[in-house]
């Protein structure tokens, strides 16, 4: 068991909350954290998989007489978007017996999840994203390259295999594309087009998003290529990086960047199974990048956003991070051993007039040189700096 950052909060929000919601993609560790804090209540728990059959007949049938039957237990709901029609029921559940922790629902993201449960259970439920394992939950165990390789999600995460782990991230991908997209977005596409989608993802991973381009490649509109991002986006499998900008006076670039969200789907989509080809790939470079910016966000505190700087002039920043209009920190982020800094930096720098300023390298050092700029690691970036920028 992988302890998770945000447990403690959770338990916090379950002793003064009546719902509490857990939504992230597939496999990410959602039912496993939900009985964990559970395991923590003084109270009886009852577990509904909505992804049985027999069991979401049920409650289809009779849900209020059900849930009757469990009023003082704390319920986990599990997969809640396959019968978002609960909803409604779960706010006159609550509103006739308002007491803490009586339901936990956990959810892939989906449009009925969002819509319903805004709708029906405002001001009930708090809500939170678990994302892959973040390098600050790492044990000891696991190191920060075999992180990066395989990513966050718990089981590829601790295999020993590493055919098995090839494996699993296949039939994964696969499971999403015919299986959980259509169904969470209530949309056909052709499998074969989604999945080569998800490879030119990787191919372009880092890079401003150019949906026309990219929509002439898979031969569909670049409509339709951005309606499947925001499908992807939703499902938490890719990111899209907004760029900073304020009126600088300045001809700013302000199209996202695109990135897979975890490394490991990222580097399986390349054909990179271990350190040593991941080493030698063309990729390392923008895999580091897009590695940084997921645990940087996986980290960070909710009130700090996250964005990218460019300018048509050649001022670029990888990750600004801001609070409002107030930029926190200005980071450049470098594989190698002796990074240098780019003009582009020092250009965003000024444009922005940011006061904390980082370069973030695999190397585990903290120097600080002459012009105000911090070498440091990302693990030491997270443990040491990151909080101090909220």
């Amino acid at each position: 068991m992988i302890n998770r950052a945000l447990e403690a909060k959770m338990i916090r929000v379950l002793n003064s909350f009546p719902a509490l919601a857990i939504i992230g993609a597939r496999q990410v560790g959602k039912t496993t954290l939900a009985k964990q804090l559970t395991s923590k209540l003084k109270k009886p728990v009852h577990y509904i998989d909505l992804e049985r059959p027999s069991t979401l007949a049920t409650i289809t049938r009779e849900a209020e007489e059900y849930f009757a039957s469990y009023i003082n237990h704390c319920i986990i709901i599990d997969e809640v978007q396959r019968l978002a029609s609960l909803f409604p029921l779960l706010r006159s559940l609550i509103d006739d017996k308002r007491k803490p922790a009586r339901f936990i629902i956990t959810g892939s993201a989906s449009p009925e999840l969002l819509k319903g449960a805004s709708e029906s259970l405002a001001g009930r439920i708090m809500y939170f994203q678990l994302n892959p394992i973040g390098l600050h939950e790492l044990p000891n165990t696991v190191s920060l390259k075999q992180h990066w390789v395989r990513g966050g999600f718990p089981v590829p995460l601790i295999m020993k295999s590493n055919s098995l782990r090839v494996d699993w991230m296949d039939s994964f991908i696969t499971t999403y594309i015919e299986r959980d997209l259509p169904f969470l977005f209530d949309v056909k596409f052709s499998p074969i087009t989604m999945r080569k989608l998800w490879q030119m993802l990787a191919h372009v991973h880092g890079n401003i998003l150019n949906a026309e381009n990219l929509g002439n490649s898979l031969d569909i509109t670049g409509t339709t290529l951005k309606r499947y991002i925001d499908f992807l986006e939703g499902a938490f499998i890719v990111r899209k990086l907004l760029p900073f900008y304020v009126n600088l006076g300045k001809r700013l670039v302000k199209a996202p960047k695109i990135y897979i969200n975890d490394s490991g789907i990222l580097h399986f989509l390349l054909a990179i199974h271990s350190e040593k080809e991941l080493v030698n790939h063309p990729s390392i470079g923008v895999s580091w990048e897009g590695y940084v910016i997921s645990q940087i966000a996986y980290a960070k505190d909710t009130r700090l956003d996250i964005y990218y700087y460019r300018t048509h002039a050649g001022a670029e920043c990888d990750l600004v991070l801001a609070r409002g209009h107030e930029v926190r920190a200005a980071i450049e982020i470098k594989y190698g051993k002796s990074p240098s800094i780019s003009k582009g930096f020092h250009n965003s720098i000024v444009d922005l007039k940011s006061k904390n300023n980082f370069i973030i390298t695999p190397l585990e050092t903290d120097h600080l040189s002459k012009d105000g700029i911090r070498r440091v690691g990302l693990k030491l970036f997270i443990e040491k700096y990151l909080d101090t920028l909220k």
